[in-house]
Formats: C-alpha cells, structure tokens, sequence
C-alpha cells in the first residue's frame, strides 16, 4: 500500500496543526494548551473515550474497530518542546520566548492525530486503538509517569509502538532495528573541593582546578581501557566551572556530564569507574569530592517480533527499498523506553529530509513527512489488528 489517498488529503489540514503547535511550545509536564488543543481533536473525531489528565497533563483517545472484539494497541507521540530560543525564518516560529519545538514532537503529535481523524472515520479493524498523547519527554520521563500511573492496565494496551523524526534520512524513508535502538542515559555532577587562597601562594593551597583537570583526563580512560571496544559507551564531561577572578585560587570546581550506553552491564561498570577515578585523583590532589548520579532514561530495546511488524508497516507504505532494518543504534536517550520495558512494541525513525538536527535552534519539522506518518500508522494499526 503506498501512501494512503486520505492522508495526502489531511496533508494541509495537519500541517496548520502542526504549525500551530510549533508557534505555541509548552514545556514538561505544563502542556495545558497542547493537551487541550490535542483532546478537542479526539472529541472532534469522534474518538469513543478521550482520557486526559494522565502524568497531569497527558491524553489517551480509544478509537473502537468495526470488526468485533480484540486487543488494544497503543500509538504514542510525545507533544513537549525544548528551553531555547528559535533562530529560523518560518513563519510559523514559535511565538513564546525562550521556548521553541526543536525536536519535532509537533510533527510527532500531528500526524498521530491525523492517523486517530483516519482511524475513527475508517474503523476497519478489531479491537481498540490507543492513541497516547505523552508530556514530558525532554527529560521529565513522562512516560514512565504514564505507565506508573497504569496506563496500560486501564486501557487494555497489549503492545505499544513510538516514532520519531531523523534529520539527515529522506522524506519517504524508515528505519528500525531490533534489539537496543537508543541509549540509556545517565547524568552527574561532581563538585571538586580544595583549599583556596592566593594564586601567588599556590604551595597554601589544595587548587581544585588542577585536581578538576586530572580528574577529565582520567575519566577518557573509561570508554579507552574499561570498556570492551567493540561496546557502546559515551561518557562526555559538558561542564567544567571554576573560580572568578585572575588572582584567586576557588576553592572548589564542578565537573558535569553524561554518560550513554546500549547496555545496562556497561552503565554499571562507567558509574562504578566514574567514582572510583574522581575519589581517587582527588585525593591524590589533596582535594575531596562530592558526586551526584543520576541515572535517566534506560535502554531503549525493541523487541523483535513487533521491530518486523513496524518495518513491515513500513514497508506497505514506502517499499521495502526506503526501509532500513538494522539501523545504526543511536546515543540519544528517549522514554518510550519505559512503555517498551511494560509491553512488547517497537520503535522507529521516520525521515524528516536535509533539516537542521534535532536541538538545533534553526530546527523546524518537515511537513512532507505527514503523509507517510499518519499512513505508518494507519497500516500499522490495521495490521496488527487484523484489517
């Protein structure tokens, strides 16, 4: 099936949407705009239960097939923006100060509402789709909240799928892989103490910078000597601050950063490493730490039988040529991963064309893309439900 006639007719009709999404960003778990915007949708569609207020702001529309009885899937898109300020020309920039969608869950949220507008008008399938409007994804875990909150066990949700825009893979492509897809996530701050005094009179002192510095440059050690070398493992030091003027040695600096693996064995050992270097070089400078971890996000794994039922989907609609299978995992954390720890599904991109990346201030989705979303979808939901 290629491109379904319907979506290319919705293309104008959700790109408005998408485009008053963009110039309207919210934050977190503080969407009540966008949730309201996205549940007035369902309604509209005429959705047969429109859930909202789950994870405080997040919506869950069931659309009930025409076919008899049957399992629930869920849809999920997330509908949060970035902090940061957008420095593209469109028209449709974003209209809120220090806020701005550059992660294109916009364009995430639109085209699971024109697949819903698709999927309420049609019905040709058994069962119940979900569709999961999610808050929160830049970091808030609002998916896990959903899922802590009982999502699935509420609405039936057998198996759940997600997808995301890539910068850099053409309009009219996928890409999926079974197994690990994106990272676990990990952050830390380490606060660096000495003993401050004159920059003149280093001897009288425990200069912080110096152990600070030491402390970066053992920590390369981790992915270089601690890791097997065919692993994923990113540990990247993203801040470094210290002190305030020429002729002062502070008398503490703080070090910051990441780290992203595709496995929880290795998360482990570049936390168990990450301590055991910065305590260690300390004191070997005279100086102490202090260090706050925080593991995020984990893994995102998709499972196998439900990655080929995705890359099938897929296929229906671009050819098997545009769908790539085993694509190169990536670094980046996301949360659908805590949805794919309760239930079996998948996880795939879809391609967002020569675009800025993804955080980039001049990023903006590509409205091209709509069509093939909300046809991935509709196949996928048909399928999987017997259409």
């Amino acid at each position: 099936m290629p491109i379904l006639n319907r979506a290319a007719e919705l293309q104008d009709e959700v790109s408005a949407w998408r485009r008053h999404l963009h110039q309207n960003p919210e934050l977190n778990f503080d969407l009540p705009e966008t949730s309201a915007f996205v549940a007035a949708k369902l309604k509209e569609f005429g959705c047969d239960e429109v859930a909202t207020g789950i994870a405080r702001t997040g919506v869950v529309g069931i659309i009930k097939g025409s076919r008899g009885e049957g399992p629930t899937v869920g849809l999920r898109a997330d509908m949060d923006a970035l902090p940061g300020t957008e420095t593209s020309s469109v028209a449709h920039a974003s209209r809120k100060p220090g806020r701005m969608h550059a992660c294109g869950h916009d364009g995430h949220t639109a085209m699971l509402l024109g697949a819903a507008k698709y999927l309420a008008e049609t019905r040709n399938f058994k069962g119940s789709v979900a569709v999961i409007f999610q808050p929160a994804e830049e970091g808030g875990g609002g998916g896990n909240v959903m899922v802590k909150e009982g999502m699935m066990e509420r609405f039936g949700i057998k198996t759940v799928y997600g997808m995301h825009n890539l910068p850099g893979l053409p309009v009219g492509r996928f890409a999926i892989r079974p197994g690990p897809i994106m990272a676990a996530t990990a952050e830390f701050t380490i606060t660096v103490k000495g003993k401050g005094g004159h920059a003149a009179m280093p001897h009288g002192t425990v200069d912080p910078i110096v152990a600070a510095a030491a402390i970066v440059t053992a920590f390369q050690t981790i992915t270089s000597r601690s890791a097997d070398p065919v692993e994923a493992l990113v540990v990247s030091v993203t801040k470094l601050q210290a002190g305030h003027a020429y002729n002062i040695i502070p008398e503490t600096a703080l070090i910051a950063g990441t780290i992203r693996t595709l496995k929880k064995e290795m998360a482990g050992m570049a936390r168990d490493r990450l301590f055991a270097i910065a305590e260690s070089v300390a004191k070997a400078y005279g100086a102490s730490v202090s260090i706050a971890f925080d593991a995020n996000y984990p893994v995102t794994v998709n499972h196998e039988a439900e990655a080929v039922v995705a890359g099938d989907a897929a296929a229906a609609v671009v050819g098997e040529a545009q769908v790539t299978r085993n694509v190169q995992p990536m670094m980046g954390g996301e949360d659908f991963s805590y949805m794919l720890e309760a239930r079996p599904g998948a996880f795939i991109f879809i391609g967002n064309g020569a675009t800025a990346g993804l955080h980039h201030p001049g990023y903006d989705f590509n409205d091209e893309a709509i069509p093939h979303g909300i046809s991935y979808w509709a196949r996928l939901a048909e399928n999987v439900l017997g259409a």
